[in-house]
């Protein structure tokens, strides 16, 4: 078991250092895809690819030859080409903005159960299309009490829904399983499945060299996605570890410190009001 920061799992779940490893690490959350060739010719090539698939399907469709559950496989096509270019796109100028630093966290008090009630039933209603009919989801979290936390949900959700379509993406029969728990002042979310996608998460993930990851996993979509979750994961001074889950499905884990903002505006009345005017 890994993590990102240079990291191996011991059998007591504690963080054991790896010799040589800090500096890899460095490399790892530094790295930018923007300079990267492989990377770029990948998203030119596979915007050319979906962007010919739309064209060809709608011109189908638009024939009028195509009984009414040919026209609605056609539109599932259409669909799911312009979901991998839109989703492709805003992973890597996402990226790029973070990359840039014109992209500041933005955390605040909220729930995590409400605004993670509201994602995993968005995950349910995906898994309802028919192409997804061998496949279920699961979710679970610990009871948070419905406490208010400062977190930086938009972040956090961004990866979650990432890790999700990655598994998803992965995973054709079985399940995704995905949920939060609060231990020590830190949230830790995860995604399970039972797909096929553990070593190519882990080289991902743990890639210090994308060019060569890309050429071992030819898969863009997954490299700019992970791309984007290490970035906004080190934004947020979380930490991210992979394990394999059964035989090579993946169990992602990421966890984010959580402050009570009940806790933290006691301390802000604390001192206001120990003020004294001069």
């Amino acid at each position: 078991m890994f993590d990102v920061s240079g990291y191996r799992k011991g059998e007591t779940g504690k963080p054991v250092n790896v010799p040589g490893d800090s500096a890899k690490a460095s490399e790892v959350f530094n790295q930018s895809i923007n300079c990267c060739p492989s990377i770029l010719t990948g998203i030119s090539r596979e915007l050319r690819t979906e962007m010919n698939a739309i064209v060809a399907f709608t011109f189908l469709l638009n024939k009028g030859e195509y009984r009414n559950d040919e026209n609605d496989e056609l539109n599932r096509h259409i669909f799911s080409s312009c979901d991998k270019v839109i989703s492709l796109l805003d992973n890597f100028l996402d990226f790029a903005i973070i990359d840039t630093g014109n992209s500041i966290p933005e955390s605040r008090s909220c729930n995590p159960n409400e605004v993670l009630h509201d994602l995993f039933s968005e995950f349910r209603e995906v898994l309802r299309h028919g192409e997804y009919n061998d496949l279920i989801f699961v979710s679970e979290s610990q009871s948070v009490n419905n406490s208010q936390y400062i977190l930086d949900m938009t972040r956090i959700t961004r990866v979650i829904r990432n890790l999700f379509q990655i598994a998803l993406s992965n995973t054709t029969t079985g399940y995704i399983k995905t949920g939060f728990e609060l231990r020590k002042e830190c949230l830790t979310f995860y995604i399970l499945d039972s797909g096929k996608g553990f070593s190519k998460c882990r080289e991902f993930l743990q890639s210090s060299d994308m060019e060569q990851s890309l050429k071992k996993f030819n898969d863009v979509f997954t490299a700019v996605s992970i791309a984007l979750v290490r970035k906004l994961i080190q934004s947020m001074k979380a930490s991210i570890r992979i394990e394999c889950n059964g035989l090579s499905g993946s169990g992602i884990y990421f966890s984010v410190p959580a402050r009570n903002s009940v806790e933290t505006d006691h301390i802000i009345n604390k001192y206001s009001n120990t003020m004294s005017t001069i």
